[in-house]
C-alpha cells in the first residue's frame, strides 16, 4: 500500500489525530461567550448563544470521544504528544476547553458549569505543574521550539477566575490568576527574544502570533470579575490587548496568504477574547466608542469563524488533516 493511501486510511487518521483539535473548542466557546455577552450589552431581540453553546458542547463531546479512542488504540502516540517539545503546548487546550464551556453555561446551567470548572481547573493545574517541571528539567528544548502557543499551558490559568468567582472562595481564583499573570510577562519576553533575534516562525506557527492578544484580554476579563469593576490596572490590561490587536490587524494581508493548518484556529479565541473585553468596556463605561468597537470586532469574529469552519470542513473532506506532518 502506498504512503498516501496509508495516511488516508481511517486507522492512520486516528493515529495522527492531534490534541490541537481542541483549539476548535476554544474558538467556538469564545465565539459563544462573545455572542452571549453581545446579546445583553446590545439588548438584542434574538439569542444566538444557546444554539452556539449546544453546537460547541457537541463538538467537545465528539472530539473527546475520538481522542479517547486514540488513547486506547495508540497510547504511545498520545505519550509522544505529551513529551513533544512543541505539541506539549497544545495539550492543555482540552482543559481550557472545559473552562471555557463552564463560562459559556454559567448562567444557563450552573450545576454543569461547576463540574466543568472544577474538573477543568484541577486538570489544568496538573498540566501546568507538569509543563513547568518539563521546562525546568529539560534535555530537549531548543529556541526553535518556542512559539506563542507556549502561553497556553501556564497563562491559561488566568481563565479560572471568570467562572471561579461564582463557584469557589475568592482565594482559589486569586491563586490561579496570580500564577498566570506572573508567567505572562516572563513568556512574552522570551518569545519576543526568539522572534527578534532568531529565525522566523515556521509558516504553520505564524497564526499563533494572535495568541499575544489573549493573555491581556482574558486577564482584563478575569480582573474585572475579581475586583468587580474596571480600575487603572484593568485598563492597562485592556489597552495592551487592544495594542496587540492593532499590530496584528496591520498584518492581515500576510496572514491571509498562509497555507491552511489547524493552527489557523489560533486566530479565533484571541479575537473572541478582545471582543468580549470590548463588550465589557462598552457596558461599564457607556462610551459609544467601545460600543462601536465591540460591534466591529464581533463582525470580524463572525467572519473569522465562518472562514475557519469552511476551511476546516474542506480540509477534512479532502483528507488533508490527521495526516503525518500536518
Amino acid at each position: 500500500m502506498s504512503t498516501t493511501s496509508e495516511q488516508g486510511s481511517e486507522p492512520a487518521r486516528l493515529k495522527n489525530f492531534p490534541i490541537a483539535w481542541f483549539a476548535l473548542v476554544m474558538g467556538m466557546s469564545g465565539f459563544t461567550i462573545a455572542w452571549s455577552r453581545a446579546e445583553h450589552v446590545f439588548a438584542l431581540p434574538f439569542a444566538v448563544s444557546p444554539i452556539l453553546l449546544s453546537l460547541t458542547a457537541a463538538l467537545f463531546v465528539l472530539l473527546t470521544t475520538i481522542y479517547a479512542a486514540k488513547i486506547i488504540k495508540y497510547p504511545q502516540e498520545v505519550l509522544g504528544e505529551i513529551k513533544h517539545p512543541v505539541k506539549l503546548a497544545f495539550v492543555p487546550s482540552f482543559s481550557i476547553g472545559m473552562l471555557l464551556l463552564s463560562i459559556a453555561c454559567l448562567h444557563t446551567a450552573p450545576g454543569v458549569s461547576f463540574w466543568l470548572w472544577a474538573v477543568g481547573s484541577a486538570l489544568h493545574l496538573g498540566i501546568t505543574l507538569y509543563v513547568l517541571s518539563s521546562w525546568i528539567h529539560h534535555t530537549k528544548y531548543e529556541i526553535g521550539h518556542l512559539n506563542p502557543a507556549w502561553f497556553i499551558p501556564v497563562v491559561g490559568n488566568i481563565l479560572v477566575p471568570i467562572a471561579g468567582m461564582h463557584h469557589a472562595p475568592a482565594d482559589v481564583s486569586w491563586f490561579f490568576f496570580s500564577l498566570g499573570v506572573f508567567f505572562w510577562p516572563v513568556l512574552t519576553a522570551i518569545i519576543f527574544y526568539r522572534l527578534i533575534f532568531h529565525a522566523s516562525l515556521p509558516e504553520r506557527f505564524m497564526p499563533t502570533l494572535f495568541i499575544f492578544i489573549a493573555p491581556p484580554a482574558v486577564g482584563f476579563i478575569a480582573w474585572y470579575n475579581l475586583v468587580g469593576g474596571i480600575d487603572a490596572f484593568g485598563r492597562v490590561l485592556y489597552f495592551v490587548a487592544l495594542a496587540f490587536t492593532l499590530l496584528l490587524a496591520a498584518q492581515a494581508n500576510y496572514f491571509a496568504r498562509l497555507k491552511f493548518f489547524l493552527s489557523w484556529w489560533a486566530y479565533s479565541f484571541p479575537i473572541a477574547a478582545i471582543t468580549i473585553a470590548s463588550l465589557v468596556m462598552a457596558k461599564e463605561t457607556g462610551l459609544t466608542f467601545y460600543t462601536w468597537l465591540a460591534a466591529g470586532l464581533l463582525g470580524v469574529l463572525n467572519l473569522v469563524i465562518a472562514v475557519l469552519l469552511a476551511r476546516t470542513t474542506k480540509a477534512v473532506f479532502r483528507r488533508e488533516i490527521c495526516v503525518e506532518g500536518h
